[in-house]
């Protein structure tokens, strides 16, 4: 029989993982401890725990141990363990796709372009961001205020005249020379301090230029600066989700409902609400809003730097490096977490519907095919056939 009060008794006060065990030797859950000792001990020694964790504990039969020579390192072996065991009753959040960024070149002529993957440090990368869309719609609204190319590089050596998108005025067409490398630098200095949330400096830069060029009797040129400072003013009313501009943080909120858990990961960058995304961990059926946040945050923000500020929909016992974790919220951040719970919200009703619509063909396909309500399951087999083919 397991004696927990014997095996805590001989862990170490050091960083670490433990793993728990089944009757069988099957991983129950994986955690990670700053100290093994006090961490594992709490499990035996707390009599508030949820129903999910009385459960777990009632299955333990084993704890396996490994030591590491940090709290950060067992982090990393934690997820790790995670990924390769899938424990039971640990919160699984799968997420395969790493994150886009919007990317500005270090070209002498620098390019706007869509990034996913290891970030070169010879550019300058933005984000990250949701999802894709989120990425092109940022370009899209660059291109119409800052005119930047945003051609591959095979093409943009080999032109002779300028393209379509300089005639419909979303490119300055440097490829031809139609602009000097010091004004396409001063373009790209506001496309930067856009997508750093200081608009007000650009348009302030805009309105300027604007004057010099209306003084100076260039009124082509002072209506072009005049023009982006209207576009910019538009995107400002309209996307700004703060008083305080050029913040960057993520929003996470967890709903739960009918047995369904989906958390919500609102992004902010520079000040402005470029998208959320919604995901549905496994093995949460059972599990607090804290347990499931603190899942998220450990796992979602091992692979993924974090940014400044993290605001959460609930109390959660977790730390990130270099980033403030805020629950207990006023004013306007308190308005960003009920937004992203509105989207876990409208997320779960969605998922409900597309699982009821997959569960009404499911019935369909076996009365069609004449089979009894008590089938759980129907293989499909494609037997695929190649024809010899002749040849002269």
């Amino acid at each position: 029989m397991f004696d927990p009060k014997a095996f805590v008794a001989g862990l170490p006060n050091l960083p670490g993982v433990y793993r728990m065990l089944g009757a069988q030797g099957e991983p129950l859950y994986v955690g990670k401890a700053g100290d093994l000792r006090k961490r594992v001990s709490s499990y035996f020694s707390k009599q508030d725990q949820s129903p999910r964790i009385r459960m777990m504990l009632m299955q333990v039969v084993g704890i396996e141990t490994t030591v590491t020579r940090s709290e950060g390192e067992a982090l990393l072996l934690e997820n790790n363990y995670i990924k390769s065991l899938a424990p039971r009753y640990n919160i699984l959040f799968r997420d395969d796709k790493s994150y886009p960024y919007l990317m500005i070149t270090g070209h002498s002529f620098p390019r706007l372009g869509f990034h996913r993957g290891t970030r070169d440090r010879a550019n300058r990368h933005f984000g990250p961001f949701p999802h894709s869309d989120a990425v092109r719609e940022s370009i899209q609204l660059l291109q119409r205020v800052f005119r930047l190319r945003t051609c591959e590089d095979s093409v943009y050596a080999n032109r002779s005249r300028p393209c379509l998108l300089h005639q419909i005025r979303r490119c300055t067409a440097p490829c031809t020379g139609q602009i000097s490398a010091e004004r396409y630098a001063q373009d790209v200095k506001g496309a930067e301090l856009f997508l750093q949330g200081r608009e007000d400096d650009v348009i302030g830069m805009l309105n300027e230029k604007m004057h010099v060029a209306a003084a100076a009797m260039r009124y082509e040129e002072a209506s072009l600066f005049r023009d982006q400072a209207r576009a910019l003013s538009r995107v400002q009313a309209r996307q700004y989700v703060e008083s305080d501009r050029g913040v960057d943080a993520d929003v996470v909120a967890c709903e739960m409902n009918h047995g369904m858990v989906c958390v919500n990961l609102v992004m902010i960058r520079g000040g402005r609400h470029v998208g959320d995304r919604s995901f549905f961990p496994q093995n949460a059926d059972r599990a607090s809003a804290s347990e499931v946040l603190s899942a998220f945050l450990g796992q979602h923000y091992l692979e993924q730097p974090p940014p400044p500020l993290v605001l959460v929909g609930a109390e959660v016992e977790f730390e990130l490096t270099g980033s403030q974790v805020q629950a207990a919220l006023q004013g306007e951040r308190r308005v960003w977490v009920e937004m992203a719970a509105k989207n876990a919200q409208l997320a779960l009703v969605q998922r409900a519907r597309e699982k009821s619509t997959q569960e009404a063909r499911i019935v369909a396909l076996r009365e069609a095919l004449g089979l009894p309500e008590t089938a759980q399951r129907i293989e499909c087999f494609d037997t695929f056939f190649t024809m010899p083919r002749l040849f002269r």
